[in-house]
């Protein structure tokens, strides 16, 4: 019963993270610190959080300026590294799929839409990644593991 509020809770936190200033101003583009990417470790735990993941990074991608390349790819590559987190076994590896798959996958399009090299977006997405992944959200989850939060 408390995976529908779980799930709606994480994809509206997602998208306001992104969304709302100051944190928009630094969540799009080929250099980004996408905050919000810190929940992405949470389906290591909960595996219902990949659906919210998932919505609030549409929703927050379909506000965004970037535009259709982002609302459908940036989304399926959420959902995709949410779906590898929620398989790690180790919890320091749960945010690894999201710097690897964001970092590499994202920069696919980003790369094109930014008229940037390739490999620039890459580097640039994966240090905003490593920031919001291991930065914010892996002390996140060691302190819901500390808590005695277990997985499911």
């Amino acid at each position: 019963m408390k995976k529908l509020p779980r799930m709606a809770l994480i994809a509206a936190l997602y998208a306001a993270f992104t969304i709302l200033p100051p944190f928009y101003a630094f969540a799009y583009g080929p250099i980004q610190i996408r905050v919000a990417e810190a929940f992405t470790v949470l389906p290591f735990l909960f595996p219902e959080t990949i659906f919210g993941l998932t919505i609030g990074c549409f929703l927050a991608n379909l506000l965004g300026q970037v535009g259709f390349l982002d609302i459908v790819f940036g989304t399926l590559i959420t959902f995709l590294a949410a779906l590898v987190t929620s398989k790690m076994k180790k919890a320091y590896l749960a945010p690894l799929p999201p710097v690897l798959f964001n970092s590499f996958g994202v920069s696919l399009y980003l790369a094109k839409l930014f008229q940037v090299p390739y490999f620039y977006s890459v580097f640039y997405i994966m240090i905003g990644e490593l920031i919001a992944c291991y930065g914010i959200g892996y002390p996140i989850l060691k302190i819901l593991l500390k808590r005695g939060i277990v997985r499911r």
